[in-house]
């Protein structure tokens, strides 16, 4: 293990490296970077992706970032349950457990796709600790909805690159009805899909080698549906979408900033899924000027 001691962990929770605590018996991880005066915990995707694609090196020249680690992703935070049990609410809790860790009275949460439903469970569950809120390619539910209008995007994605042979294979993966059981078949589904979770990645495919390392721990979550509840979400909140996001697309980020009271969309128009790699100047500057907008979510 890098970073600071145990020592310093227990008596300085900011300070830059790498921390662990203990939720439930089970242990959880969490980086910190950056030393600005505002704290944000980011919260990765998946369910079950390992969170090192999710680093904001802009962000972090102004604003204390939090990476907690995806309970389940490493074998030593799996739960007893594994591969089941990782509802949005154990999300949650051990977010929050973070969150108490870090001592403060209120922070800001960004979630990145499946991590924008835990965001918004934690948004739910714990409003009084939430300075700002950003939901970043991510949807209010995962319902048979969300799979009806992939596949029309994928179609799109398909007519982006007419006669291309790298096409097919994309769309194989997403009609292979094969269950995934594995972390090795996961990750391999994933890598599969990967060029339509971006605006353009085969002309860009040097910039995104690293993202051909993700893994994917295999989790089962459940079913969720937030509309009907976001209206109460009083919490300033950003939502980040790009234009060709197959997945969590404009249509569900329109849908989110419509219910929520208190909301801004900003759409990266040459990104994917990915804007924080695609676009990572635009999406920084989003997400700084909402949070610089957002007082009292920060060190004291």
């Amino acid at each position: 293990m890098t970073g600071t001691t145990i020592e310093e962990r227990h008596m300085n929770p900011l300070s830059p490296g790498h921390h662990v605590i203990e939720v439930d018996g089970i242990p959880q991880e969490y980086e910190v970077r950056g030393q600005g005066p505002a704290v944000c915990l980011a919260l990765s995707g998946g369910p079950g992706i390992d969170d090192g694609y999710l680093r904001f090196p802009l962000l972090e020249e102004d604003i204390t970032m939090v990476y907690p680690t995806q309970v389940g992703t490493t074998a030593e935070s799996r739960l007893p349950s594994h591969p089941d049990g990782y509802t949005l609410d154990v999300y949650a809790r051990f977010t929050h457990a973070v969150v108490e860790h870090l001592g403060l009275s209120r922070v800001h949460l960004l979630g990145h796709s499946a991590g924008g439903f835990f965001a918004q469970r934690y948004a739910l569950t714990y409003p009084e600790r939430l300075a700002g809120l950003v939901i970043y390619d991510s949807l209010a539910h995962n319902t048979e909805e969300l799979v009806k209008e992939a596949t029309a995007r994928l179609a799109e994605f398909a007519d982006r690159f007419p006669g291309d042979p790298r096409v097919a294979p994309v769309l194989a993966a997403w009609t292979d009805d094969t269950i995934a059981d594995t972390d090795e078949a996961r990750t391999e589904h994933l890598r599969a899909l990967l060029p339509a979770y971006f605006a353009d990645y085969w002309g860009r495919e040097e910039e995104f080698a690293r993202l051909a390392g993700l893994r994917v721990t295999h989790v089962t979550g459940g079913a969720f549906d937030h509309r009907g509840r976001l209206d109460t979400v009083m919490t300033p909140t950003l939502v980040v979408v790009g234009a060709y996001d197959f997945i969590c697309g404009p249509r569900w980020a329109r849908a989110m900033d419509d219910e929520l009271p208190n909301s801004t969309v900003v759409t990266l128009k040459t990104s994917g899924h990915f804007g924080h790699i695609e676009q990572p100047e635009e999406f920084a500057a989003a997400v700084l000027g909402f949070v610089r907008s957002v007082k009292n979510g920060g060190r004291r």
